[in-house]
């Protein structure tokens, strides 16, 4: 049998960068993509955000492409938000992006630490300035769309 670990940093983000998930509601939102995640048979290590994007750290499943699960993920959760008004009543949708970076076992903690920590690591700098650093540090470029 063989064995195969896909680790991916991924970041998503409201449409327009909007601040639409609240402190107070995102715990549902979460619930709901952790659903998503085990149904692809993927493996949740992290999750955590603040109101305009998600970070998560997953073990992607052989299964499905990254491209096909990042598809399904915001498919699936934007119609759930969009069906939520009372929870998240000015959701519009995600952004047209996402952000993906391959790691290793070895970063791990690191990124674990990263995540949990948004807020705090938010007072000091923007969505924008977060998605710069962290394609710098993986030798890639972003780019941004509304």
């Amino acid at each position: 049998m063989s064995t195969v670990k896909s680790l991916y940093h991924i970041v998503i983000n409201t449409k327009r960068r909007e601040m639409t998930i609240s402190e107070a509601n995102k715990r549902y939102l979460y619930a709901y993509l952790f659903g998503i995640i085990k149904n692809y048979n993927c493996t949740l290590i992290r999750m955590n955000g603040i109101a305009n994007h998600i970070h998560l750290l997953i073990d992607l499943s052989v299964e499905i492409s990254l491209s096909n699960f990042m598809r399904e993920l915001k498919r699936s959760s934007s119609i759930w938000l969009k069906s939520q008004r009372e929870l998240f009543p000015t959701f519009d949708g995600w952004g047209k992006e996402y952000y993906a970076f391959s790691c290793g076992q070895s970063q791990v903690d690191s990124i674990v630490e990263y995540i949990k920590n948004q807020e705090t690591h938010h007072n000091v700098a923007t969505f924008e300035d977060e998605i710069a650093n962290m394609a710098s540090e993986n030798l890639c470029e972003c780019y941004f769309y509304d």
